[in-house]
């Protein structure tokens, strides 16, 4: 690997896509030479850990659950807000981790997000056309002149709130709130106050009994009150990325410490572009979101790009498919990428290709077409005998009514403008994330009894 990483001179020349255009440069390179000299957010070590339990998740070790803001704002990354998301994080890890009998890799996509690409440059209201939201990091959210401006100045801004943010997430995860008996008893809550089905409760009550199990035997106390938690987001603005990009002093190579792991996604992954050639020089763990047009060539030229080494815990390929295409559109990516040999984590994304709007005007969700996506994604990894390594979902621990359907809430299209609160795309409010949870959970109970436990094979000690 080498120390050096391109210019941002040298990825500007490759024409970027998908970047802010600042008016006052001068003021872009006052702040990103500010950036540079900050602390990192995140450490190297920190995210060779992350790039380990990513390795068992490619071994079929270990799952993965990514989940949070589509794009966070700085008027809502308050405590409350936090603390919502990380539980629902929480609740759902612990009815995964049961369910697969492996670890669960808990990644955020928080402390970071606050960008996002869009199909139009420009939005048009009453005839007056201005600049499109592309999150807090570029400009902001209200239909003004001022505040669509894109603003060197909140890069500054995405760093101060990413670190608050992070803080927090430390002290809640090694400071009790992430006890495991607590976390079980909101999944309780959940499946006696929503409604949902009998199998439900049958799953908490057989992980009530598993606990009670373990603390008979003496297990640590310890071992329930922490967990390990990490941050991700998309590496979408080149210049904050870029700016927090450190040699690591222990290898002389390069992490982005702006986050544990980062991601390419669909329309910014071309193999010769400049989010890849900045990508593939850092030694973080790095996904690429990709969709139902891209071909095994083309995703076998992006592995290559990306982990020329063949390395296990470098590249997770996190598919966007949509429901009815990921049956037909995963199987030749899945068969390219492994008839290379290589250890890549298989992520499923159902919410992105699943997006529509509504007669009244609403961009939604519907909860029924997630699900079959992520039935779809569990059925072709069946057939082709690989491992569904995890799900990436955007979610808020808030009753928000943003996405149609589910058991516990059944949210049709008039119930949206009730709480319809998202910057962005619309979420998975906290109910029907815990009831996605069950029904991944089935699936790899299901997928658990055809194979032998890789992490747990007991064997008769004989003395």
């Amino acid at each position: 690997m080498s120390t050096q990483i391109p210019t941002l001179e040298q990825l500007h020349a490759l024409n970027p896509v998908q970047q802010p255009t600042y008016a006052d440069t001068d003021l872009l390179n006052r702040v990103t030479a500010e950036l540079r000299k900050r602390p990192p957010l995140v450490f190297a070590g920190e995210c060779d850990e992350l790039r380990g339990k990513l390795a068992d998740v490619a071994a079929g070790r270990a799952f993965i659950l990514q989940g949070g803001d589509c794009a966070e704002t700085f008027d809502t990354g308050t405590a409350i807000d936090i603390r919502g998301k990380l539980r629902v994080l929480l609740s759902m890890a612990v009815v995964l981790t049961y369910a697969a009998q492996v670890p669960v890799v808990k990644l955020g996509r928080l402390a970071g997000q606050y960008a996002k690409p869009r199909s139009n440059d420009t939005e048009t209201r009453g005839g007056v056309v201005l600049p499109a939201y592309r999150g807090d990091a570029v400009n902001g959210l209200d239909f003004t002149e001022q505040s669509r401006r894109h603003d060197p100045n909140r890069l500054m801004e995405v760093y101060n709130h990413s670190a608050a943010t992070l803080n927090l997430i430390r002290a809640f995860v090694t400071g009790g709130f992430a006890d495991l008996r607590a976390v079980h008893s909101w999944n309780q809550d959940f499946v006696r106050n929503s409604g949902v089905e009998v199998r439900y409760e049958s799953m908490a009550d057989e992980i009530e009994r598993a606990l009670a199990f373990m603390v008979a035997c003496g297990v640590d106390k310890e071992a329930f009150r922490t967990v390990d938690f990490y941050s991700s987001h998309e590496a979408l603005v080149l210049p904050y990325e870029h700016a927090m990009t450190r040699i690591d002093s222990r290898t002389d190579t390069p992490y982005n410490t702006s986050a544990h792991m980062v991601w390419i996604g669909e329309r910014t992954r071309q193999v010769d572009g400049a989010h890849v050639q900045f990508a593939r020089h850092l030694r973080n763990p790095i996904g690429v979101k990709i969709g139902p047009s891209m071909t095994g060539d083309e995703v076998v030229a992006l592995a290559d790009a990306l982990d020329p080494q063949h390395e296990p815990g470098r590249l997770t390929l996190i598919s966007r498919m949509g429901a009815g295409k990921v049956r037909t559109a995963l199987p030749p990516l899945v068969r390219a990428v492994e008839a290379t040999g290589r250890s890549v984590a298989w992520v499923c994304d159902p919410m992105h290709g699943n997006t529509f709007e509504t007669a009244n005007g609403y961009k939604t969700r519907a909860f029924s077409q997630v699900v079959d996506e992520m039935n779809g994604f569990f059925d072709v990894h069946e057939e082709l005998g690989t491992w569904p390594g995890g799900v990436h979902m955007e979610l808020t621990g808030d009753d928000v009514t943003e996405c149609v359907g589910g058991v516990a809430d059944a949210l049709a299209e008039a119930d949206l403008p009730n709480r319809y609160e998202t910057a962005c795309d619309p979420r998975l409010n906290r109910n029907q994330s815990l009831e996605l949870a069950f029904l991944i959970a089935e699936r790899l109970t299901d997928g658990r009894i055809k194979r032998t436990n890789p992490v747990q094979e007991y064997r008769v000690e004989d003395f």
